[in-house]
């Protein structure tokens, strides 16, 4: 009570103001947290107040929007709950957008592909050129993920992030190549700090285009042999963690290869004891389809956009981001929990809860696509799903 009286003397706040003691606790809040230098504004300044009452009137609307989005989908025809975790995929939904009648529009899934450095290690069952050859399957509309986003009406987009191949002109494929293949982290960092602040700023300019097309929803995958071992490198020191337990099978290793991929590995972390921060571990160990869908991710969270996230390496990637950024999580749907050894323990660090468990270990973003029409569902509840009131229908005691 001390410190709201002293704001309240300090701020010279009228009485006019309704809510006075809320407004100089915020008030306060604001000098304590944010390093502003005071110089050329008078402590009777309105400046103050004027902060205050804004976000005041943010806490305000927050507040009125989540108890009228919880009211809206209680009194639905149904008991309380009945339609368990799509009500919560509703509310979600509705305070991203700040509607109590949301809206799924222009769909996209982003397909990001790049090689690394390490698969040359032997850590996947796999050859490197599959990744380029998977791409011509993208780009050919062969692929598990073309049949589901044709399915669902959802845009596709294949990105060359980074391919240890030279594709022709012409081809539906959007050129955002920083170099071909990540490095071997075995031997150095998977990129320069220039590549990866590059591979970022591309993912993001991805994303920004898309924007353009009105879209709100969007959902990233990806193709690189390799790239769950990076992964898992990177989870370890996202978490500290120890590097085995976050080491799976990959693309189908059997116990010989999975002994030697998590030798590598280990071999792989003790190089590198002093990388730290989360743009550290990416541009160490990362790739550089893993280094755009960060950026990607946070500049669709920058546009607003509902963000659906894929399996473990698309978790990862979204891990590095809240680590920069914890917010980013409002956004984020986690489609579906993989087959891959750590995803849901990854899941799990996050504090989330994934909406499908089918034991995939595919990526490309399959999991988003087939996600979509329980997201849909969602909204479509929400938007047209009659009241009691409206129904005519008598409601619980």
């Amino acid at each position: 009570m001390g410190l709201v009286m002293q704001s309240c003397v300090l701020f010279n706040i009228g009485s006019d103001i309704p809510f006075q003691p809320i407004l100089s606790l915020i008030f306060s809040s604001i000098i304590y947290f944010l390093p502003i230098h005071i110089t050329n504004i008078t402590y009777n300044t309105p400046y103050f107040t004027n902060i205050a009452l804004s976000l005041f009137n943010i806490i305000t609307f927050t507040t009125m929007l989540t108890t009228d989005l919880q009211h809206k989908i209680d009194f639905k025809t149904k008991p309380l709950g009945a339609l368990g975790h799509l009500e919560n995929l509703a509310h979600k939904i509705g305070m991203v957008q700040n509607t109590t009648s949301p809206k799924l529009l222009n769909p996209h899934m982003v397909v990001f592909a790049a090689d690394h450095g390490i698969a040359t290690a032997g850590v996947s069952a796999y050859p490197q050129e599959v990744t380029y050859q998977m791409v011509m399957n993208f780009l050919g509309g062969g692929a598990a993920i073309n049949v589901f986003c044709r399915q669902q009406g959802i845009n596709i987009k294949i990105v060359d992030a980074g391919v240890n191949f030279d594709f022709s002109e012409g081809l539906d494929l959007m050129d955002m190549k920083v170099r071909k293949s990540s490095r071997n982290i075995l031997e150095e960092p998977a990129m320069t700090s220039e590549e990866y602040q590059q591979a970022l700023q591309n993912g993001s300019s991805v994303v920004a285009e898309i924007a353009e097309t009105g879209c709100n929803i969007i959902g990233f995958g990806e193709m690189g042999i390799g790239n769950t071992s990076v992964s898992s490198l990177m989870m370890s020191k996202l978490f500290d963690l120890p590097v085995v337990s976050c080491i799976g099978r990959g693309t189908g290793l059997n116990d010989d290869q999975l002994q030697n991929k998590i030798n590598i590995l280990s071999a792989a972390i003790e190089k590198y004891p002093t990388v730290k921060t989360p743009d550290e571990i990416a541009q160490t160990f990362g790739g550089l389809e893993i280094a755009q869908m960060i950026g990607a991710m946070e500049e669709a969270f920058r546009q607003n956009m509902l963000i659906m996230i894929d399996g473990f390496i698309a978790t990862v990637a979204i891990a590095t981001a809240w680590k920069k950024n914890p917010d980013i999580l409002k956004n984020c749907i986690f489609c579906h929990v993989s087959d891959e050894n750590a995803h849901l323990q990854l899941i799990d660090l996050l504090g989330q809860k994934a909406l499908l468990n089918l034991n995939l270990r595919l990526g490309e973003g399959t999991g988003c696509a087939l996600a979509y029409p329980l997201i849909q569902s969602a909204v479509n509840f929400l938007n047209e799903m009659s009241s009691f009131e409206d129904a005519h229908v008598s409601n619980k005691e």
